[in-house]
């Protein structure tokens, strides 16, 4: 969270905050000393005004103030580039969560590989109910995540256009009706990290919080077991066991990817095996 008298952005509590607040130092290093050189010229020139009658005609420094903005635009995009394009990349997710924005609270929803799903709202704490914790930040149902896990998040809305933030992760994603937005999850500490909804969608914009709470992998599993049991016991169900479910699923899976990787690479050797045996001779 923000702190009275604080200078720069948060501190990241994701992979991705941690790479904007990386960013920010290194662009304001850069911006610090252009804006130093540039000073220091201004004032020489108003400490000596004679200064610029000798120089009526300078080659080099024409050179000099071309190419060096251009190195400076070239070393302030290149790192903005790749950190928007590792902002979009979520490489093999462990879980989804859906995020759904209200007027005006979040709902999520969580999906496991056994097709069953488990949702809940969130909604803010009033004054009068609340015991502990920050005043319009707390909420009854926290959104949980693991540590240390890349977790996809996506994000919509069910009425009008929301927008799913998180300060301290970098994290800022729109909710727009009939649309669904993805982002990395990825937090490296445990925690609750608050946010707010960032798009002014009515009357009590202000009232709809976010409150992520990052915890271990253990305690996560064990909290997505108990839910999915719950789920079985409503819908008249066996509650079963996460270990060797998840053992059969993975063992399943990876046989299935095997045998994929064997085929693809059998089809290419008997293509290319026709293609310049028969093909081509007889092309």
């Amino acid at each position: 969270m923000s702190r009275w008298s604080q200078l720069g952005l948060q501190e990241g509590t994701s992979v991705l905050g941690v790479e904007v607040h990386g960013l920010y130092d290194y662009s304001m290093f850069i911006i610090v000393l252009v804006f130093s050189f540039v000073a220091y010229l201004m004032l020489k020139s108003l400490c000596h005004k004679v200064t610029g009658r000798v120089y009526v005609d300078s080659q080099w420094l024409e050179v000099l103030w071309t190419v060096m903005p251009f190195w400076l635009l070239l070393a302030l995009g290149l790192p903005s580039i790749k950190l928007l394009y590792l902002m979009d990349e979520i490489n093999l997710p462990e879980a989804t969560v859906k995020v759904v924005g209200h007027q005006w609270y979040w709902s999520y929803e969580y999906s496991d590989v056994r097709g069953s799903s488990y949702s809940y709202d969130s909604y803010l704490i009033p004054d009068s109910a609340m015991e502990e914790g920050y005043r319009l930040l707390e909420v009854d149902n926290r959104c949980v995540v693991p540590t240390l896990l890349t977790i996809r998040g996506l994000v919509t809305s069910d009425d009008v256009i929301h927008s799913w933030a998180i300060p301290s992760s970098a994290i800022k994603v729109d909710g727009v009706p009939g649309r669904i937005n993805q982002v990395s999850l990825c937090f490296i500490n445990s925690g609750v990290f608050y946010g707010q909804c960032s798009e002014l969608c009515g009357v009590n914009h202000s009232f709809m919080p976010i409150c992520v709470e990052s915890v271990s992998v253990e305690v996560y599993s064990s909290w997505i077991v108990d839910n999915h049991n719950n789920v079985l016991k409503e819908m008249g169900g066996r509650p079963e066991s996460w270990t060797w479910w998840g053992l059969l699923v993975a063992v399943v899976s990876g046989i299935g990817k095997g045998l994929y990787w064997l085929g693809s690479m059998y089809g290419m050797f008997l293509y290319y095996l026709f293609y310049y045996s028969f093909y081509v001779p007889g092309k």
